[in-house]
């Protein structure tokens, strides 16, 4: 009984997920997601709107509504696996991110967007992975009922720095670089020395051909990390490119 769930609204399930011969996969008594979001899979995304609370069904989902072609080690999926999901939906309630909420509870909606992101981008979804990753810093970044505590603060950055590399990465793979750039450097305001950061500032600005930035910013990314073979190739090629043809 009630209504069913809204564009935006957030819902809580209970998921048992299955292979074709009995196998259970998934297992999960509360998963928290909002739909649309891109947070589970197509077959929860699908079919939770068209639930009330209370309600079992049972999803068949053919693999590109559960784990896709590759599958899935967490849970062991097989590739090319369809599944059968038992669903309860057990609460309905007003998505999280215009509400002001605990510290704790940023952390675990950033953390969980960031790692469903994560999903994605091993599956070459790049756009999909930049959705969860948007959406991660919007949690990070909502509206907080308390000041954060220092260790919760070091951790929403931290969190925050995660996020903007993972953006830079999956802008690079869809080929937009100058957003990529942008990622890399607001990561960089909140952490001037995240060595992947600067790395990735230092390759971009290489390509397009502004060799003296791209060194000051590579030379400082060595100094972090001396021993790193990718920085020394890219100094090294930018010192060729830099210097003087030889006179005939």
């Amino acid at each position: 009984g009630g209504s069913r769930p809204l564009p935006g609204q957030e819902v809580s399930v209970k998921v048992l997920g299955a292979l074709e011969d009995g196998g259970l996969v998934e297992r999960d008594p509360r998963l928290i997601f909002v739909p649309g979001h891109g947070d589970v899979v197509q077959a929860l995304e699908l079919g939770v709107p068209t639930m009330q609370p209370g309600e079992v069904s049972f999803f068949l989902a053919a693999f590109p509504y559960a784990y896709g072609r590759p599958g899935s080690r967490e849970p062991d999926v097989p590739p090319e696996a369809p599944l059968l999901f038992e669903v309860t939906l057990l609460e309905v309630r007003d998505g999280p991110d215009p509400q002001p909420l605990p510290p704790a509870v940023r952390l675990r909606l950033g953390s969980q967007r960031r790692e469903r992101g994560n999903f994605h981008f091993a599956r070459g979804d790049f756009a999909a992975a930049l959705r969860s990753y948007r959406l991660s810093l919007r949690a990070l970044d909502g509206p907080a009922t308390a000041p954060p505590g220092p260790e919760e603060e070091e951790e929403l950055l931290e969190q925050r720095v995660k996020c903007l590399n993972n953006c830079a990465a999956a802008e690079l793979k869809l080929g937009r670089a100058e957003e990529a750039l942008a990622a890399c450097e607001a990561a960089l305001r909140i952490s001037p020395d995240n060595n992947r950061a600067l790395l990735r500032r230092g390759q971009l600005l290489a390509e397009q051909g502004r060799d003296a930035e791209a060194t000051l910013i590579l030379r400082k990314a060595l100094e972090l990390d001396p021993a790193n073979k990718v920085i020394h190739t890219e100094l090294s090629r930018l010192a060729k490119r830099q210097s003087p043809a030889p006179s005939t």
